[in-house]
């Protein structure tokens, strides 16, 4: 359970210099920014593949995402500088909504629709993903509970959607 020592002892690194605080900052933004740039170049490759993996690249993600955006307005858990006597790294004015992370979640599922496309470009956004998760706990925008959750909602969602889908040809 992330209470306020354990949070404080994981980002201090973080903290010690202003250097630092962009660092990380900036990493989130780069890293998250590449997956979002990522994702339409992984759309033309589908559509140059076939019409069915464009398809799949398009309503698998945009159903889960609304399902995931549903549920987390619907169960609004705070967020750890809301919940923990903390200053976040990562600046942010919302409240709430923090149950799943939709950043990690977005990511994991963008990474699904690359790797069938790429095995080596799946790895690589694989780790990226991997990076953002931790960057969103060390910022204090996000508990590990939300970015496990919001990574296992991008993967088991890609594959239920797929099983789907393939019931459906």
């Amino acid at each position: 359970m992330m209470n306020e020592q354990l949070y404080k002892k994981l980002s201090a690194p973080f903290c010690r210099t202003e250097k630092c605080v962009k660092t990380l900052i900036y990493t989130n933004k780069i890293l998250t920014a590449s997956v979002y740039l990522a994702y339409p170049v992984a759309l033309y490759a589908a559509y140059r593949r076939s019409y069915a993996q464009l398809l799949m690249s398009v309503v698998i993600p945009g159903i889960f995402f609304v399902l995931l955006s549903v549920f987390r307005d619907w169960y609004d858990a705070p967020r750890p500088y809301e919940k923990l006597d903390i200053e976040p790294i990562i600046k942010k004015d919302t409240k709430g909504h923090s149950f799943p992370s939709r950043h990690v979640f977005s990511a994991f599922m963008i990474d699904m629709v690359i790797f069938p496309l790429s095995k080596v470009a799946g790895i690589v956004y694989f780790v990226i993903a991997v990076l953002i998760a931790c960057i969103r706990v060390l910022g204090g925008v996000h508990f590990p509970k939300d970015v496990i959750v919001g990574a296992l909602a991008g993967i088991i969602g890609w594959f239920i959607g797929c099983g789907f889908f393939h019931m459906m040809l």
